[in-house]
């Protein structure tokens, strides 16, 4: 009896605590993604990293659901067709860079205004910032509609993949305008404190992309099998319906962010303010995703196997870095809308909280990679040749996960002020004069192949790290003006 009594001295409070986060949690998550907005600058910080890192993450993760779902489908064609995915996706990397610069842009500015009460003021920035991201799509379209075979062959494309699957390129480089405002609109919506929005916009392009890419490419059903060309048409269908309802949103008059018919007019100066602004954050973008391009003509010496293998690595890389992309995107909300409210102090703390959270996130992900990277590869493609070069480079690059967490924060947060000059020269170090040069060298020159490429992604990314720490313990970031 008295050994029963302790123990429910014991189980009950337990019992009891156990239930009550599970509560709270539970809670918490529900109010995240009610689409309810909020006002961050007050109440608790772990709280407001929390509200807005989970809708985040899970609108990062829809993004990447639209690659990692082409090339699953696609892999039933042979390498070709997968290296052909790999190859567009890494032109494409120059439209994610423009699109994420102006999108940054776009934050740093309608988040202050929503931090200083300004909403009127926030609604005017995001039309422009739309224009803005449209005139620049069109520029890229017209090349990318005329030139698509001649990138192809830049890139190291073989004569297969040029000659018939070059449609792909077409179609996804003629719709970047598609690409460009789901960017631009969505970081509209997170800026205001709604990032819930931006998650259900791209669960919407999500789900038709997922229906219509195994009908378009297979060719189930009366549909044509139009092979990895039908990739493009479902994704593009599936982010231009996504854009259609991101409109929708911002015409109805529901959100701290409106548009209406009658204040849709240009202003130059902040065309220019958004433009010098994301100038840094673009070139940045550039830079990184640019060197991606590099890596990517580097490993196309070694044939379409290892292109297959690590571009099957990369995406999955690239998915797994969802949660840390989520987090770094809520810190810098956080921090640009605590300094427009004049609050430094707790846009710093806001900063730490995120990237020790990141770190350990990222830590666990990095490490079931490393030790059961092989069966993740499996479940994209069965070739063994290609299986082997993306388990290599899957095991390899996630080594530096807990680096890749902390310096996402850093630099999403510097970002977030308003500096967009610092990190572009943190990355055109890192990336152009450390990671290119390193992987020609281990890769070609020490005739390590791909693990030289593999080894010198995490070489520049740790140094990446390193500086943004150093850079943003110095403080110069609270006192920028935007």
């Amino acid at each position: 009896m008295i050994n029963k009594y302790y123990k429910n001295q014991l189980v009950l409070p337990l019992k009891f605590l156990f239930n009550l986060k599970f509560k709270i949690l539970y809670s918490n998550t529900k109010e995240a993604l009610s689409g309810i907005e909020r006002d961050y600058t007050q109440g608790s910080i772990r709280k407001a990293i929390f509200m807005l890192s989970i809708p985040m993450v899970l609108e990062m993760i829809m993004e990447s659901v639209f690659a990692i779902v082409d090339i699953f489908f696609v892999s039933k064609l042979g390498a070709d067709a997968v290296a052909t995915v790999g190859l567009t996706e890494s032109i494409l990397t120059l439209v994610y860079a423009m699109a994420f610069g102006l999108s940054i842009a776009t934050t740093a500015l309608i988040s202050r205004r929503i931090g200083e009460k300004s909403p009127k003021a926030a609604s005017h920035i995001a039309f422009q910032a739309i224009i803005t991201g449209f005139i620049v799509s069109i520029f890229i379209a017209v090349l990318g509609i005329l030139f698509s075979k001649n990138i192809l062959v830049m890139m190291g494309a073989n004569h297969r993949i040029v000659s018939e699957m070059s449609d792909f390129t077409t179609i996804m480089l003629g719709g970047n305008t598609i690409i460009m405002l789901l960017f631009i609109i969505n970081a509209v919506f997170r800026s205001a404190g709604n990032a819930a929005i931006s998650m259900r916009v791209l669960w919407l392009g999500n789900i038709i992309n997922i229906i219509l890419d195994p009908l378009l490419i297979l060719g189930i059903g009366f549909f044509p099998k139009m092979g990895v060309t039908g990739a493009a048409i479902a994704t593009t269908i599936g982010r231009g319906t996504a854009v259609l309802y991101q409109f929708y949103l911002l015409f109805n008059g529901k959100q701290k962010v409106v548009l209406s018919f009658s204040n849709l007019r240009i202003d130059f100066k902040i065309i220019i303010q958004l433009i010098k602004l994301s100038l840094g954050s673009i070139g940045q973008n550039i830079i990184a995703t640019s060197s991606w391009i590099a890596l990517m003509r580097i490993m196309s010496v070694f044939g379409s196997t290892v292109i297959a293998g690590y571009t099957i690595a990369i995406r999955i890389i690239i998915f797994a870095l969802l949660p840390s992309w989520g987090l770094s995107n809520a810190a810098s909300t956080l921090v640009g809308q605590n300094l427009g409210a004049k609050q430094p102090e707790r846009a710093e703390k806001s900063v730490w909280i995120a990237g020790k959270i990141n770190m350990f996130v990222m830590g666990i992900i990095g490490l079931l990679f490393v030790i059961v990277p092989q069966i993740f590869i499996r479940l994209f493609i069965k070739d063994e040749a290609v299986i082997k070069i993306g388990t290599e480079g899957l095991r390899i690059v996630s080594l530096g996960f807990i680096f890749y967490g902390l310096g996402m924060v850093l630099m999403n947060a510097i970002n977030g002020a308003g500096d967009t000059v610092t990190p572009i020269r943190l990355n055109f170090i890192c990336f152009w004069l450390i990671e290119i040069p390193l992987a020609y060298f281990l890769a070609i020159m020490l005739k390590t192949h791909q693990q030289g490429v593999f080894f010198a992604i995490i070489i520049a990314e740790t140094i990446l790290t390193i500086m943004a720490y150093m850079w943003f313990r110095k403080g110069k970031w609270k006192i920028i003006q935007v």
